[in-house]
């Protein structure tokens, strides 16, 4: 009988303690799961497959704490130093708008000296903010980044033609299009590519150049946390550069966790 109280008070101590040790662990973890995560798988006809990860985490009903990362180097930005982009930064909502200031840095050389250096990290600074908006019959995003070079890598002893210049860019978008049913939207899609400046030798101004303006229609397949969203359209820019097309074409797979 002695035993057995025995028993029976170390059983119930340790369940004690195993109780004392778990809650506090489910309720960490309940915590995370408020982490929500977004992998979008896109491509397209000048960067070819720059896979994304965006992350966001609540701090309060109106306002999240964001991450993102871009492996532009997955595609045509291998020439550029397996360029890569990673930023934070927060979102807001108001109403049927999400509103997200972000910034950004890339690694990488293309800002830096215009691919003709080796890859650096802080190869540039990327300040962009993301407009959604979404009233379940009406879709709509509006992108814009602008990419300046955080560092000059252009080597000083560097013969003339390999003095490339620091680059800077401006890329933006905006699509809006309506919900025909609850999988199925349609609507037009505009993008932009433009070579915003920079320093040739670390003296005169680069020119401003559009890359590409994208203008066409946008058709997007979706269920609950996942689908896909094809554009496809024309280029209006009229001497675009030779690793661009007269056509554009750009197909993404999303799913949030």
């Amino acid at each position: 009988m002695f035993m057995r109280k025995i028993n029976m008070h170390f059983s119930a101590m340790l369940f004690s303690f195993l109780f004392a040790a778990t809650v506090p662990v489910l309720a960490q973890e309940k915590k995370e799961d408020k982490l929500s995560l977004s992998l979008s798988l896109n491509h397209d006809a000048f960067f070819g497959f720059n896979p994304t990860v965006t992350a966001s985490y609540p701090i309060n009903k109106k306002t999240d704490l964001t991450f993102y990362g871009i492996q532009w180097g997955a595609g045509t930005a291998r020439a550029w130093g397996n360029w890569t982009e990673f930023g934070f930064g927060a979102n807001f909502k108001a109403g049927d708008f999400a509103i997200n200031p972000q910034l950004g840095f890339t690694m990488g050389n293309l800002l830096s000296s215009g691919t003709n250096q080796r890859g650096v990290i802080g190869d540039g600074i990327v300040p962009n903010l993301t407009v959604n908006y979404d009233d379940k019959k009406i879709i709509g995003q509006l992108y814009a980044g602008y990419y300046a070079a955080f560092r000059n890598e252009t080597a000083p002893t560097a013969p003339p033609a390999a003095k490339q210049s620091t680059l800077n860019y401006l890329h933006y978008w905006v699509n809006v299009g309506g919900r025909i049913t609850p999988w199925l939207a349609i609507g037009a899609h505009f993008e932009n590519l433009n070579l915003a400046g920079g320093k040739i030798n670390g003296g005169g101004t680069t020119n401003s150049a559009d890359y590409y303006q994208w203008i066409g229609p946008f058709i997007q397949v979706s269920k609950g946390a996942g689908g896909m969203r094809f554009s496809f359209g024309t280029d209006l820019t009229d001497e675009a550069p030779a690793n661009s097309s007269n056509d554009f074409y750009k197909l993404s797979f999303f799913f949030n966790f």
